[in-house]
């Protein structure tokens, strides 16, 4: 990576930006670093200035944030690599994220030298994901494996009875809705109690909201 090229540095938190800025200059001397306080910015200079071969983006910004300004530059620029750079650790946005197609993710938490590791894996045409992002990706991957195991396991009737329970529904209140009996639901109140591992409907009630069983 001895050619030069050229970084687009956004993030509002100025102090945190000059800071990251110096690092990288004494650590990458071929790169060629600008800065950008907001997504709106960003943008502009892009579309103005001509394409950054690497976007260095924070998420939370005003207005536009950094999912935003990463899914409008992919969609347009796919050319121009992303590095997430954030403290944000939380599935959903690293799930945005991913979907966007950003080659990488790190949180601010990092080294220094996680950092320019990243950007040095990134432009050699590789991707670079945070440990600790990796782990909340696994952890998703993990949940959501859970979730399907647990909808394969309930039957169709199950679900319709554990939807209806969520919605808190009496046994009397679902076996009319249902046009079963109040046994029959009973039994299936059992059956998914025992199958979910909960102990009462309390539980049972956030299980099912927590791992998206059922939607109201």
């Amino acid at each position: 990576m001895e050619n030069r090229f050229t970084i687009l540095l956004t993030d509002d938190h100025r102090l945190f930006a000059e800071g990251l800025i110096y690092i990288l200059q004494k650590n990458l001397p071929t790169a060629d670093i600008t800065a950008a306080e907001s997504g709106e910015e960003a943008w502009a200079t892009i579309l103005a200035s001509g394409k950054p071969d690497l976007l260095i983006t924070d998420l939370s910004m005003p207005r536009m944030n950094g999912i935003e300004l990463t899914t409008k530059v992919k969609e347009q620029f796919p050319e121009i690599k992303v590095l997430v750079l954030t403290m944000h650790a939380d599935s959903e946005m690293i799930q945005s994220i991913l979907k966007a197609e950003a080659e990488g993710y790190v949180l601010k938490n990092s080294t220094a030298r996680d950092i320019v590791t990243a950007i040095q894996d990134i432009m050699n045409g590789s991707t670079h994901y945070g440990r600790e992002v990796l782990s909340s990706m696994l952890q998703n991957i993990h949940v959501e494996n859970k979730k399907l195991e647990v909808r394969k396991t309930l039957t169709e009737r199950e679900l319709e009875v554990l939807k209806l329970i969520v919605e808190e529904y009496s046994s009397d209140e679902i076996a009319e809705k249902l046009f079963i009996g109040k046994r029959t639901v009973d039994t299936h109140r059992a059956n998914i109690l025992e199958k979910t591992g909960c102990k009462n409907l309390i539980s049972l009630i956030k299980y099912a909201i927590r791992h998206q069983l059922v939607t109201i």
